[in-house]
């Protein structure tokens, strides 16, 4: 036993202990946040600044991949389901999937690439160039003036940009349908007015305010773990992205199953 002790990890075992240290600090900073935005005095100004920020970063982006995603799923379904003459029937499968899945998902990936890495990258500027610590040093709390405003912003503009992306993307395929179905846009509107139902808007909308709150508080864990001067600003950045969208997609799994069983 006291051989076996002395072991060195195996690589699998050192592996899962990273992760799990990874995701017991994440859970640490969401409680610490959630915590202070109970006990403390909200930034109202801070707050309704990143909300304009995050939204004059993002809209240009999630809007433009709205559309062509639009336009591309509506294409591929005109071929697919006219070989069976069901081309009417474009404009439902269109809705259905952009307002259930690609909406959100689609939406909060840009979040993550635009404004996530932002936020890793200036807090963690701010780390290495000592400003947090002089944040600390006047009795302030790093959590409550730098991570709060961002992380409320995000979770509430994600659902917002969703319900624009969803609108322009379910447009952008109205535009394909009616070139290659030959329909009228009214028909396209009453197609996806009879088969959208409230639970497909609403389960889009929570996605995406799920999502929006993981995004942020992964950026903002990278920016505060930020070491090495500038270089290692540009590595929690790429990692800032690269962990949002794994857990973007992983998450969309496990509350896809969840919203479908209530």
């Amino acid at each position: 036993m006291f051989i076996l002790a002395t072991l060195p990890p195996k690589k699998n075992d050192s592996i899962y202990m990273g992760f799990s240290v990874y995701v017991g600090k994440l859970t640490l900073l969401a409680w610490d946040v959630f915590c202070k935005l109970i006990s403390t005095r909200l930034a109202w100004r801070e707050l309704i600044g990143q909300f304009i920020m995050i939204g004059n970063k993002s809209l240009p982006l999630v809007l433009l991949v709205a559309f062509f995603t639009g336009l591309v799923i509506a294409l591929q379904l005109s071929v697919g389901l006219g070989r069976f003459g069901l081309k009417l029937y474009v404009g439902q499968i269109v809705a259905l999937s952009i307002f259930r899945e690609l909406g959100p998902v689609l939406t909060c990936l840009m979040l993550a690439a635009r404004v996530g890495s932002g936020i890793a990258a200036e807090i963690g500027s701010m780390v290495v160039t000592e400003q947090v610590l002089a944040i600390k040093a006047m009795g302030a709390s790093p959590i409550q003036k730098l991570v709060i405003p961002r992380v409320l912003a995000a979770t509430i503009a994600a659902p917002i940009l969703t319900i624009l992306a969803d609108a322009i993307g379910t447009f952008g395929g109205m535009i394909i349908t009616m070139q290659e179905a030959g329909i009228s846009a009214q028909f396209y509107l009453d197609q996806v007015a009879t088969v959208l139902i409230t639970e497909d808007f609403v389960s889009g909308i929570i996605k995406a305010g799920f999502f929006g709150f993981f995004v942020s508080i992964i950026s903002c864990y990278q920016g505060l773990h930020t070491s090495g001067g500038t270089e290692g600003v540009g590595i929690v950045t790429t990692r800032a992205v690269v962990h949002s969208a794994i857990c973007i997609f992983v998450s969309d799994f496990f509350l896809t199953k969840i919203i479908l069983y209530f």
